[in-house]
């Protein structure tokens, strides 16, 4: 396969790692600590009275809700009722014109362009289209991952690439390029990808919305493990409330311009 292949739903290369929240800021000295460290008793997420806009319009006025660290929280609504634009802020792919917004420690109203590449390493994001490169294997789109976000040991690439494929089932389909995987494997690399740094927050935007029941439910069970035995902060946004209803957790939802929060 060319090596100047990408995804279809990506420009270059450039792009995808700036989606995937796996960028590099070479212009800075600073380092990263890409192991886990010890909760620092603070909200994962926070906004306040944030508006939140799509294209310049408004769309959802003076939105404000927490989320605890640990905690699993679905985020459900229509189709453009303002669930990606949200997640969108919180990697400061959106600015915040008016309210409050943090995300993993970082204040996203006041955050300078060259730390936002530090807070994304603090992410792991999940999509519904996956964005793996088609030209790597497993292996290799998880190597490139992580040479992007500072890792410089092979050694300690090579454990903790052996790590995240247990964690999500895919020890023996490392040596396979995407192609060769069916939906709910790619989407099991897609976590993998997520995992690889420890992250504190883990966004997930409609993550089986291209899969059958069946791998969506087990999609499903295997966050909800991450989020249990990793204690990894999850937001999720789905429209699967058949899932929803079998794996209950707290859910925000958005309907007709305001939030309605379970507060489970």
């Amino acid at each position: 396969m060319p090596e100047n292949e990408i995804p279809q739903n990506a420009q270059n290369r450039e792009d995808i790692l700036t989606d995937a929240a796996l960028c590099q800021d070479p212009t800075t000295e600073e380092t990263v600590d890409i192991q886990p460290k010890e909760p620092e008793h603070r909200p994962a997420i926070m906004l306040k009275e944030v508006d939140v806009y799509q294209k310049k319009i408004l769309i959802l006025s003076k939105v404000s809700f927490t989320i605890k660290e640990g905690e699993f929280v679905y985020l459900v609504g229509k189709t453009g009722a303002g669930k990606s634009s949200i997640l969108k802020l919180l990697l400061a792919e959106l600015p915040v014109k008016s309210g409050e917004v943090s995300c993993a420690g970082f204040d996203l109203k006041s955050i300078k362009t060259r730390k936002i590449p530090f807070l994304r390493r603090k992410l792991g994001v999940i999509f519904q289209d996956y964005q793996l490169l088609v030209d790597k294997t497993v292996r290799e789109n998880l190597i490139y991952a992580m040479k992007a976000t500072g890792w410089k040991n092979n050694n300690e690439m090579e454990e903790r690439l052996r790590e995240v494929l247990k964690l999500v089932h895919l020890e023996t389909k490392d040596f396979k390029y995407p192609f060769q995987l069916s939906g709910g494997e790619q989407q099991r690399v897609c976590i993998a990808r997520a995992l690889l740094n420890h992250p504190e927050v883990i966004l997930a935007d409609e993550p089986t919305g291209n899969l059958d029941p069946i791998t969506a439910e087990e999609i499903f069970q295997l966050l909800h493990d991450i989020n249990r035995e990793q204690g990894t902060t999850v937001l999720m946004s789905t429209h699967n409330f058949t899932l929803i209803d079998k794996f209950t957790s707290r859910t925000i939802c958005i309907e007709d311009g305001n939030l309605i929060d379970t507060m489970l």
